[in-house]
């Protein structure tokens, strides 16, 4: 973890469009979580995310709660990240991290760079301490870019898998 910004790449063979369809899709994103978080959509789902798009996420960590996601970044076919967390009254001690992923075209494929950054978070030293024991957050991305990697792969016209 660079200060507060825990990076994985993966090296994915299909183009970026095709990996950016799946990450601008909210519906799609429990197809690939490689926690097990995350538990399905909250509401009814913008067809395609874009930026300040608000979406919500149940999840389960332990018990069931659920969070909301606002598009912070958005660059067609290059980059989107969402800033996570509840809002109301626990947004001012809980909410704030940000999750990012970069997609760089390369010969025969996509780099897909995905980023935890939890810097703008309010409990960025309590969970970069948690996480530097546990390493969990680190298996867990890579775990999603697998995730994503046979998702995209297996997709009809993308001229690999099925």
């Amino acid at each position: 973890m660079d200060g507060f910004v825990l990076t994985v790449e993966r090296m994915i063979r299909v183009p970026p469009e095709v990996v950016f369809d799946v990450l601008a899709d909210a519906a799609q994103h429990p197809l690939i979580d490689g926690s097990g978080m995350l538990q399905g959509g909250k509401e009814a789902e913008p067809q395609r995310l874009a930026l300040g798009t608000t979406f919500g996420m149940a999840m389960k960590l332990g018990v069931h709660y659920s969070t909301v996601s606002t598009v912070v970044e958005f660059e067609e076919n290059r980059r989107i990240a969402w800033k996570t967390g509840p809002k109301g009254r626990l947004e001012r001690f809980v909410a704030g991290r940000i999750w990012r992923y970069e997609l760089e075209p390369r010969d025969g494929g996509t780099l897909v760079r995905e980023s935890w950054d939890i810097t703008p978070d309010h409990q960025r030293t309590l969970l970069k301490l948690g996480d530097i024991w546990s390493g969990k957050t680190r298996r867990d991305m890579e775990l999603t870019l697998a995730r994503l990697d046979t998702l995209v792969t297996a997709v009809p016209g993308s001229g690999q898998g099925a």
